[in-house]
């Protein structure tokens, strides 16, 4: 089913006086375009990463890499959604204010 506000809508759990931005632990969910099982299945209770998923996964373990002030905690990927904790542990390098990108139509 495509996305359609008036049905499918979440309420914020995010702190409407915190700063983001701040040093702290932040739990994160990536969830692919649709919910499609892009990244594997899960086989026995045990998740089973594709090609997709293996990158996913990479990638997920390459932030430090490219944001030095991120530290990673657990993570999980699943068939259509990835669950991870990201650490800021410093707030002296990178953007003070991040937006997400807009596309046009």
């Amino acid at each position: 089913m495509p996305y359609d506000p008036r049905i499918h809508h979440r309420r914020s759990i995010r702190l409407k006086e915190h700063d983001y931005t701040q040093p702290g632990a932040y739990f994160i969910t990536l969830c692919t375009q649709g919910r499609q099982c892009l990244f594997g299945n899960v086989v026995k209770g045990k998740m089973q990463l594709n090609y997709l998923g293996h990158i996913a996964f990479n990638c997920w373990e390459a932030i430090p890499d490219h944001f030095p002030h991120i530290e990673l905690d657990t993570f999980v990927v699943m068939p259509n959604h990835l669950h991870g904790v990201l650490v800021i542990i410093d707030t002296s390098v990178g953007a003070r204010q991040c937006r997400a990108p807009t596309t046009e139509r």
